[in-house]
């Protein structure tokens, strides 16, 4: 991770830029599944006291990108094959139904146009994963649901966490892409049925070809 002292008052907030670069390198494969983070090196290589350093990294647990282990240190996550198909198995009952409700109710898809767009145009693996990420939130914030949005945002960054360690292995972002076009097109038409159905296989086809068979994962997710 590069990153130089702050200057004072040059950032709106310290944790915040500090959690964006550890979430960055993790996401990028920078720093490896395991990987030991630790306070007080973080904390002298951003050039500021630990307490920005270990707010972010609480912040990183709860997402479920880091696990802290008390007495012992901050690691970042570990997947396990079963770990990854839990995250994929609950978005595949919760997303495609989300999606469905967005779409029925007409809203304008400029910002999963746009996600789209940037995945495309992304040069690096975190890029790619926060405009994924962009993209599939726009097709589900809409659905009315404010517990269900929540409990999707909640899964964003584990979900970025095995497409990244699955990216590392065999880079198949540009089929994923290409069905995140044909999800987009249904929505856009407004066909929410087909929407939610291209949702759907769009999760369990990565799940199934990724994950279950432990090849392209093992070892990178855990």
């Amino acid at each position: 991770m590069s990153a130089v002292p702050f200057a004072a008052g040059a950032l709106p907030s310290r944790t915040a830029h500090i959690l964006g670069v550890i979430k960055s390198a993790i996401l990028n494969g920078d720093v490896e599944p395991g990987a030991a983070l630790v306070e007080n090196d973080l904390a002298r290589e951003f050039g500021v006291s630990k307490t920005p350093v270990r707010e972010a990294l609480k912040v990183l647990e709860g997402t479920g990108l880091v696990v802290i282990r008390p007495y012992t240190g901050t690691f970042v996550r570990e997947l396990t094959v079963a770990d990854a198909l839990a995250i994929y198995d609950l978005r595949l009952l919760l997303e495609p139904e989300a999606v469905r409700r967005t779409v029925a109710t007409g809203v304008e898809l400029n910002d999963a146009a746009t996600a789209l767009q940037q995945a495309t145009e992304a040069t690096e693996g975190s890029q790619r994963s926060l405009a994924n990420r962009a993209f599939h939130r726009a097709l589900y914030a809409g659905c009315g649901n404010p517990l269900l949005i929540q409990t999707l945002d909640g899964l964003r960054d584990q979900t970025a966490l095995v497409a990244a360690a699955s990216w590392a292995h065999q880079a198949t972002w540009r089929d994923e892409a290409a069905e995140h076009a044909d999800i987009l097109a249904a929505a856009t038409a407004g066909d929410a049925d087909e929407a939610a159905r291209l949702v759907a296989a769009h999760i369990d086809q990565f799940s199934r070809r990724r994950i279950a068979n432990g090849s392209d994962v093992e070892g990178g997710v855990g």
